[in-house]
């Protein structure tokens, strides 16, 4: 029996050797299941290469989720992010793909319900008077109304993904400080925009941390690279203009993608 157990270990070794040349064995394991959430600022708008079948949504192939999912191969990707969405879009819509085996969730989301939007619109076009009454409004939004929208959000997705980890994103600011030289907007108004935005950030961090889940903060990345930096990974007033003051291909890349590398 001693030479044929011999026999026997030596075929072992010589097929732990075979596997070793060929690369065969146990298949690598996929990334975490990972769900997209949240407004444009999440489904790429500005980032071009957008995802024809994503429609108005603008799901952009650029975008840090699908940069994120291609780099990392993830067991499953739903990319349900879309521009223009609020939070009510998000617990009405966006989670029907998060459960109990999702492994990571993204979100932006809370510009839209301040009017974020429009509230850059009535900057540009108005008086510096108008620009600021907005702002004050927005302000008042984010303060009083924004931190209980964002409660119910970050509930329902860990209602829906218990196991996951939640890394909310946060907002750039918008110009870069000091900015004399910026051709445009004033400077109280450029100001007034980005302090709108420092609050934004604050409100939603405080919501995520109070969830338990992780903030990303892009403002550091972003720094030096806002509008009027001459090196913008936003874009200014575009065409199409449903473009204008979001991230650009490479502000996903190399602005938003880094911080969720950081934090997942």
């Amino acid at each position: 029996m001693r030479p044929t157990r011999s026999l026997s270990a030596v075929s072992v070794l010589i097929f732990a050797f075979l596997l070793a040349l060929t690369g065969a064995g146990p298949a690598q394991a996929a990334g975490p299941a990972y769900v997209a959430l949240g407004d444009s600022y999440s489904s790429g708008n500005g980032a071009g290469s957008y995802i024809s079948s994503s429609g108005d949504c603008h799901r952009s192939n650029n975008a840090y989720p699908a940069r994120w999912a291609a780099a990392n191969s993830p067991s499953s990707f739903a990319f349900v992010a879309c521009s223009g969405a609020v939070t009510t879009d998000v617990t009405n819509r966006q989670l029907g793909s998060l459960n109990s085996s999702t492994g990571l969730v993204t979100i932006t989301i809370g510009g839209n319900d301040a009017g974020f939007a429009d509230a850059m619109t009535t900057c540009v076009t108005g008086s510096e008077s108008t620009c600021l009454n907005r702002l004050a409004t927005a302000r008042s939004y984010i303060s009083n109304t924004l931190p209980g929208r964002l409660n119910t959000v970050y509930s329902a997705i860990r209602s829906r993904a218990p196991n996951a980890r939640v890394v909310v994103l946060g907002y750039p600011r918008m110009y870069i400080e000091p900015s004399w030289w910026c051709v445009g907007l004033g400077e109280t108004k450029r100001e007034a925009i980005n302090d709108a935005a420092d609050l934004l950030n604050s409100v939603i961090s405080g919501r995520a941390s109070a969830h338990g889940f992780v903030f990303g903060d892009v403002r550091p990345v972003f720094d030096g690279h806002e509008l009027c930096s001459g090196d913008d990974w936003l874009h200014d007033l575009a065409v199409p203009v449903w473009e204008s003051y979001h991230p650009t291909a490479r502000g996903h890349a190399s602005g938003y993608l880094p911080v969720l590398n950081a934090r997942d």
